[in-house]
């Protein structure tokens, strides 16, 4: 099969798996616990299948190994300690856990939404700043906040859910502050370990498959967890995800148009 023609598979499934889930939510207010590690594994198939495809397969899967380990890393002292995100553990929905303390769909997850992230601000860095050390630093900032922005709706929505527990709730909707802050920081440092190693990697960026289809990836996974939020009475984080999403969705649609 052809590997753009995957790709699109691939973004088309998890569209679909999405709409389904929203369907179940809304038919019975709640959706088999199958779904969501379904559609977390499509979704991350699909982001390491475009990764490679438009970076090249050394550097996608540098991207991938990267953004996994961090992700590995930051959790696992995390729960250990509760010093990155608050003191917190996961409940056994998720499946296995590495270590005994983190699923090993976390790590998937991360990847699955860094990804798109960093594609949407990829490109409004290089507008800001062409190259050099400083727009490797912007686009790991940003894309950060980016990444972050879907937490703010989707961790209550979890936490309701019963995948993860916090020890001592917190101000956002019984989400500890400096949760948000770790977000941030797991994602800044996964890709600014990135841009690093980019310096040495050979190969330049492929024109296909299409940067929008990134973009519509990370819009459809803020679509599903907003709406969820506001199904579950959950209204105020889907505000919240409403206005910290859009503009990235925007931005990264704007700039994945052909020139």
């Amino acid at each position: 099969m052809n590997l753009r023609k995957l790709i699109f598979g691939l973004l088309l499934l998890s569209i679909a798996l999405n709409g389904i889930s929203l369907l179940l939510m809304a038919a019975t207010g709640r959706t088999p616990a199958v779904m969501t590690p379904l559609t977390t594994l499509v979704v991350f198939l699909f982001a390491v299948l475009h990764a490679g495809a438009s970076y090249g397969w050394r550097r996608g899967l540098i991207l991938l190994a990267i953004v996994v380990a961090t992700g590995l890393a930051f959790e696992s002292v995390g729960v250990a300690s509760g010093a990155v995100y608050g003191p917190y553990h996961y409940t056994d929905q998720l499946g296995p856990k590495f270590l005994g303390l983190v699923p090993f769909l976390i790590p998937v997850a991360w990847f699955m939404m860094i990804y798109p992230s960093f594609r949407i601000v990829d490109q409004l860095a290089t507008r800001i700043i062409p190259r050099g050390f400083w727009r490797g630093v912007l686009t790991a900032g940003l894309a950060a906040v980016a990444m972050t922005a879907w937490d703010l709706a989707m961790d209550p929505m979890m936490v309701m859910a019963g995948h993860w527990v916090w020890e001592q709730p917190g101000a956002y909707f019984g989400v500890p502050i400096q949760n948000f802050w770790g977000w941030w920081l797991t994602t800044f440092t996964a890709l600014a370990l990135y841009q690093l190693v980019l310096r040495w990697l050979p190969g330049n960026d492929e024109t296909t498959p299409p940067v929008a289809w990134a973009v519509l990836s990370y819009a459809v996974m803020g679509v599903t967890t907003v709406a969820t939020d506001f199904m579950v009475g959950l209204s105020g984080p889907g505000m919240v995800g409403v206005f910290a999403m859009l503009p990235w969705v925007a931005i990264g649609w704007i700039n994945s148009r052909p020139k």
